[in-house]
């Protein structure tokens, strides 16, 4: 019998931060929530901190996730707003540390990659991918929402795939080639 997991995906911001929570148990997966937490109402950075970490052990203690996993943040221009991004990761992670959850970060383009088998899909192709994996009907609101489902959902994928740990402690091919010589079949 295989065991049920709950994910915990969480797609970092201080104007909107998206969560998701999505069940596993093998191969299947279904979406339990899929939402916003709106931050704009408040104007204080350290308001919006305080609400990010609420949310985020408000969920862990309704769910009880076994799992947290967090986009990481992309590097952009602007040096005010990757400052603010990176605290609301932070302060989701503590979260999850808090509650002893292990976290584990994606980058924007690995989540891309595990949903839609290409790193610069845009949101509209990630979020239709979504609704044919996981049979989801309605269209939510914000790609926020989306986006912390996909990242859940790569962390399925990472963590259930056959292959996922496959590839770990190799530095490339050559390197592979030279730890798995028994296994190169010489014609």
């Amino acid at each position: 019998m295989s065991k049920s997991n709950i994910i915990l995906g969480i797609d970092p911001g201080t104007q909107l931060m998206g969560y998701a929570l999505l069940k596993t148990e093998g191969n299947k997966a279904q979406v339990l929530l899929m939402d916003v937490l709106k931050l704009t109402s408040h104007k204080d950075i350290y308001q919006r901190l305080e609400k990010i970490h609420t949310k985020v052990a408000e969920l862990i203690t309704l769910y009880r996730p076994s799992t947290f996993a967090i986009e990481a943040p992309f590097f952009g221009k602007n040096v005010q707003s990757m400052l603010k991004l990176g605290r609301a990761q932070g302060v989701a992670i503590a979260a999850a540390m808090q509650a002893g959850l292990q976290v584990t970060e994606y980058s924007p383009k690995k989540v891309k990659q595990s949903i839609t088998g290409n790193g610069n899909a845009d949101k509209d192709q990630v979020w239709r991918m979504l609704q044919r994996i996981l049979s989801i009907d309605e269209k939510p609101q914000y790609f926020d929402a989306t986006d912390a489902l996909a990242v859940a959902l790569c962390h399925h994928y990472q963590t259930s795939s056959p292959l996922g740990n496959a590839t770990k402690g190799f530095k490339g091919w050559d390197d592979f080639l030279k730890k798995n010589e028994h296994r190169i079949v010489k014609k």
